[in-house]
């Protein structure tokens, strides 16, 4: 029996999350080891097994892998979500890296004061939609298809849904104004493996809290 892909982070978001989610949408089952204690963060640096010393890490195929992208890329291709060309390839990591873009935004503001954490996700909301939602709704427009990127659903899609539903905790109202997205949304939604991780005790992990923030800051001494 082939071993699981474990993942080491925190018990949050993060940098990990949208790496669940591409296991999760691939129907991969997945084990995690989340840090909590400066101790466990040093002694994975101590065992060399942080090439730069930072986590999201992952153990799959005899192999240990760091750095986000890194990660989500040999996923994809595992898992053959990374288009059937290079032309396609190059399109998911354009869009990918997009919504990686917006969604990092999210995550780096749960560590600001509140005032300032306020004011960057009213910018995060106001990014969406007037940057980040009118161009893939003219993406979606333009393709004509059911999916971003050829007529296959990919980590492109996985991760534009991810966007979506983290800016809607923020704005719920915010795919007013873009049909496509809105019925994007419902269609990848509703494919059985995403449709099993957004139910209630799936691995997805909550938006961060003040719990959160205090373990990373605590582990990582900022």
């Amino acid at each position: 029996m082939a071993t699981k892909p474990k993942l080491f982070y925190f018990r949050g978001r993060g940098r990990m999350e949208s790496i669940r989610w591409l296991l999760a949408a691939a129907g991969v089952e997945f084990e995690e080891e989340f840090i909590e204690t400066t101790e466990q963060y040093e002694k994975l640096q101590k065992d060399g097994r942080l090439l730069f010393g930072q986590v999201p890490m992952i153990e799959i195929d005899g192999m240990v892998l760091t750095q986000t992208r890194a990660i989500l890329s040999y996923l994809a291709a595992k898992y053959d979500l990374y288009g059937k060309d290079l032309k396609e390839t190059v399109r998911i990591n354009m869009y990918t890296d997009g919504t990686l873009d917006l969604m990092l935004m999210i995550a780096l503001a749960a560590f600001k004061p509140p005032a300032e954490k306020e004011q960057d996700l009213a910018l995060v909301v106001k990014g969406a939609k007037t940057r980040y939602f009118p161009a893939f709704e003219k993406i979606l427009k333009d393709h004509g298809e059911d999916f971003l990127v050829g007529n296959k659903f990919s980590w492109a899609d996985i991760q534009l849904l991810e966007a979506i539903l983290m800016v809607e905790e923020l704005d719920a109202s915010v795919l007013s104004d873009f049909s496509l997205l809105k019925a994007f949304k419902t269609r990848i939604s509703n494919i059985p493996t995403i449709k099993k991780f957004l139910q209630p005790g799936s691995q997805r992990q909550p938006p961060p809290d003040s719990h959160y923030v205090k373990v990373v800051r605590s582990v990582l001494h900022f």
